[in-house]
């Protein structure tokens, strides 16, 4: 008996079986059509965020203080506006493009009788060279706000809707920290699952540091954060070597002592969010798993059964030359069927269900399942793989019935 014949004989028997075969397969389609699907999402998702943070800089370099905890506290800070001055030297970073300043703290806001906690950033006007800042409405902080010191501000798009709803916000005022600031513009929103990023308020960094930070510094300005943007991709490497270089010998730090400072770039935030989103995506694909188990054992069970029903067929096969390795095949063929049959029957649900909830928008976030080639792949092969893995003992018990006591079988 031919491998094709094999096929053509379960298909018959599939469709004999109408009833229970739909049965025996329904845990696959729900196993592979739910693994499918929340992979597919969650494939959707990585894009969207990787999409999000690449927006706030590909070629993106981030220096802190080590001691960031004492800063938000009020404490003494590592770095100045000296540095990103340093920083912002040709001459020296002949690889560094762009430097932005900035110092973020956690202060109360109010508008009306509305009172807020929020995160409130001190920029300089750079920062958008280095970080999409969309606005959506109004102007974004100049270099005459920065040089006069003046009382204005930039609201994110969630700290907008807590103050003001759906009230034109422009030319109005605010309290921060029970000091008044005109609003002068209003960023689009970041998306529904990135409300964090739209919950701020930005000010020019000279404001800042005079009306509202406590922290000292004996090497000048204090600033949290310099967010620098390298030439270009390649240059990355060779940026953060020259922004250290530039900040050890700033800060008198000698060779083998730590930094007072880290260095991180977006390819590491990136990497990290990934690694993050793997073990999601893994979370997601083992919840669909495990009806591909339940349905893998529905299918020996049937498997089972339909072995002790054509025990006398086994019987009458052998006695007219089968071999033992055909009736092997002959099993094993017919619950790869069945759960390939399943995997089919599963994808058309998911792309079905993809097709439905690509492009609903959920308060800015755009829902997005694509099913790419490699996912049908290997959810077909999962499939087929767990049907002969299925199969296999009752095929080695068809092809063990001796034929003698299968033909006396009644």
């Amino acid at each position: 008996m031919t491998l094709w014949i094999s096929v053509l004989a379960s298909i018959q028997s599939l469709i004999t079986n109408k009833m229970r075969s739909a049965l025996t397969i329904l845990g696959i389609v729900i196993g592979v059509s739910s693994v499918v699907f929340l992979v597919s999402f969650g494939k959707g998702h990585e894009a969207y965020i990787t999409n999000l943070f690449t927006s706030m800089g590909a070629n993106a370099i981030y220096i802190t203080s080590v001691n960031m905890g004492q800063q938000i506290s009020g404490g003494t800070a590592n770095l100045t506006m000296e540095d990103a001055e340093a920083l912002a030297d040709p001459n020296k970073a002949p690889s560094v493009s762009v430097v932005a300043p900035f110092t973020e703290k956690m202060s109360l806001v109010s508008y009306g009788n509305q009172s807020k906690t929020v995160s409130i950033m001190g920029v300089t006007p750079e920062i958008r060279d280095v970080i999409d800042y969309p606005l959506a409405t109004g102007d974004f902080i100049s270099e005459q706000d920065i040089r006069r010191v003046n009382n204005v501000a930039v609201l994110g798009y969630k700290a907008y809707e807590k103050l003001f709803g759906s009230d034109d916000a422009i030319g109005k005022s605010i309290r921060v920290a029970g000091r008044k600031f005109e609003v002068i513009g209003v960023l689009e929103s970041k998306g529904a699952f990135m409300t964090g990023m739209d919950d701020f308020i930005m000010m020019p960094l000279t404001t800042m540091q005079a009306r509202i930070l406590t922290q000292t510094s004996a090497r000048g300005r204090p600033v949290q954060t310099i967010a620098v943007r390298a030439v270009s991709t390649e240059e990355i490497d060779a940026a953060r070597e020259q922004v250290a270089s530039i900040l050890r010998q700033r800060h008198h730090i000698k060779k083998g002592d730590d930094d007072d400072f880290s260095v991180m770039d977006m390819r590491e935030i990136i990497n990290r969010m990934q690694q993050t989103l793997g073990v999601f995506q893994i979370f997601l694909g083992s919840v669909g798993a495990i009806s591909l188990i339940v349905g893998g054992i529905g299918i020996m069970n049937i498997m089972l059964v339909s072995v002790a029903e054509r025990t006398r067929e086994i019987g009458i096969r052998k006695a007219v030359g089968a071999k033992r390795r055909d009736i092997l095949r002959q099993f094993l063929v017919e619950s790869a069927m069945l759960s390939l049959s399943g995997g089919i029957v599963g994808l058309l649900i998911a792309g079905l269900g993809s097709l439905l909830v690509s492009g609903t928008n959920l308060g800015g976030y755009v829902l997005s399942a694509p099913i790419s080639p490699d996912i049908v792949f290997i959810a077909l092969s999962i499939a087929v793989f767990i049907g002969l893995v299925s199969g296999s003992y009752p095929a080695f018990r068809a092809a063990s019935l001796d034929p003698i006591e299968s033909l006396r079988h009644e």
